[in-house]
C-alpha cells in the first residue's frame, strides 16, 4: 500500500490517479485545510473515491491521534509514503510564519517518526524551488549550498529538507526530497498565477502585474511532476537525495500573459502593480541530476500545458462543475 498525504489537492489527486491506474492500493491522507474550498478538492478525487482500492482519511497530519489511526490501518503494510501535504503559498505565509513551520516541518518529522517505527517505508518528500531563493547563479543545481529563502514558506520547506537528511543518517531511512518548480496544469490551485490569471481574463477583469513584467518562472506540467514522483518512488540507489524536477525553461511573466491570451483567445487588461514581498526575480531548475538518477525528463512544452489546462476548464463547464480556480474571486 502507498500513503500518500494531501491527497486531495491539485498534485496530490493527479498522483492518486496515476498510481490507481497503475495498479496499486492506495490510502489518501487530508485534513481539507481551508486555504481554499473543500468542495474543489473533493471533486478533485471524485474518480478515485469510486475506485475499490483507494481510502480517503480525513485527518491533520500534526495530530499524534492521527499517525496512531494509520498504524491501525496499515498494519505495516505501507511499502512508500509520498508527502505532499502542507501549507502552501509564499506570500500568505508571510502573515503565519507559525503555523507554516507547525504543519511544513512538525507534521514532517511526525511522518518521519511513523515510518521509522512502522517498517521505515521509503519517503518522498515534496519540497519547494523557493528554497534556493535570490540565488542568482541560474540554473539552479542541487549541490549549490548558497540557499537563501526570503519567505517563511521557503525556510519550513528548507528545514523540512535538513530534518529528512538527519533522518536518512541516523536512522537508516531512504528519503528522497523533490523541488518542484512552479506547477501547473488541470486542478491547479485557484490561487496560483495562471489560474487566477485565466479566471479574470474570462470575468473581463483586469490582471494584476505586480513589477515590469521581467519576472520568470520555470513552469512545470503536473503530467511531468506525477512521472518525477513515480520514478523517485523507485529510487533506491541512496538513501538520501535532493531533486530538482523543473521544466529547465524559463518563462517570463509577460510571456506568460501573452500565452494566456492566445490560447483563450482574450485580450487582457493588465493593472500594474509594485513589485511584492517574498517573490523571487526568476527560477530555473537544471535537472541533470533527475536525468541521470531517475531517467526523468520534462515533455511538456508550456504553450501545450496551457492549452490542457483550457481544455479541462472547457470540459468543466460542459459538465457542469466549478473548476478550483472559479471558485475564488
Amino acid at each position: 500500500m502507498i500513503l500518500v498525504t494531501g491527497a486531495a489537492g491539485f498534485i496530490g489527486s493527479h498522483l492518486v490517479d496515476r498510481l490507481l491506474a497503475d495498479g496499486h492500493e492506495v490510502l489518501g491522507l487530508d485534513d481539507f485545510d481551508p486555504f481554499y474550498p473543500a468542495e474543489t478538492k473533493r471533486e478533485n478525487l471524485r474518480d478515485a473515491s469510486k475506485h475499490p482500492r483507494f481510502r480517503l482519511i480525513d485527518a491533520d497530519l500534526c495530530e499524534p491521534e492521527t499517525w496512531t489511526d494509520l498504524a491501525e490501518i496499515l498494519e505495516s503494510r505501507c511499502r512508500c509514503i509520498v508527502h505532499l501535504a502542507a501549507k502552501a503559498g509564499v506570500r500568505p505565509s508571510l502573515a503565519d510564519p507559525i503555523g507554516y513551520h507547525a504543519t511544513n516541518l512538525t507534521g514532517t518529522l511526525r511522518l518521519l517518526e511513523f515510518a521509522r517505527h512502522h517498517g521505515n517505508p521509503h519517503v518522498v518528500l515534496a519540497s519547494s524551488s523557493s528554497v534556493y531563493g535570490v540565488n542568482s547563479r541560474v540554473p539552479w543545481r542541487e549541490d549549490d549550498h548558497d540557499l537563501q529563502p526570503i519567505s517563511p514558506y521557503a525556510s519550513s520547506k528548507l528545514a523540512m529538507e535538513q530534518a529528512a537528511r538527519v533522518y536518512a543518517s541516523a536512522y537508516g531511512q531512504r528519503i528522497v526530497a523533490l523541488r518542484f518548480f512552479t506547477v501547473y496544469g488541470p486542478r491547479q490551485r485557484p490561487d496560483l498565477a495562471i489560474a487566477k490569471f485565466a479566471r479574470r481574463m474570462r470575468a473581463g477583469l483586469p490582471i494584476p502585474v505586480f513589477g515590469d513584467g521581467s519576472t520568470r518562472r520555470d513552469y512545470t506540467f503536473v503530467d511531468d511532476i506525477v512521472d518525477g514522483i513515480v520514478r523517485a518512488m523507485r529510487y533506491d540507489a541512496s538513501p538520501f537525495e535532493v531533486i530538482n524536477l523543473g521544466n529547465h525553461r524559463t518563462v517570463s511573466l509577460r510571456e506568460m500573459i501573452d500565452t494566456l491570451a492566445d490560447v483563450f483567445g482574450i485580450d487582457p487588461i493588465l493593472e500594474e502593480l509594485p513589485p511584492q514581498t517574498g517573490d523571487v526575480p526568476q527560477t530555473w531548475a537544471d535537472v541533470t541530476r533527475a536525468s541521470r538518477l531517475l531517467g526523468w525528463k520534462p515533455k511538456t512544452d508550456f504553450a501545450s500545458g496551457i492549452r490542457a489546462y483550457k481544455s479541462w476548464l472547457d470540459t468543466c463547464r460542459e459538465q457542469g462543475a466549478k473548476a478550483p480556480s472559479e471558485l475564488v474571486p
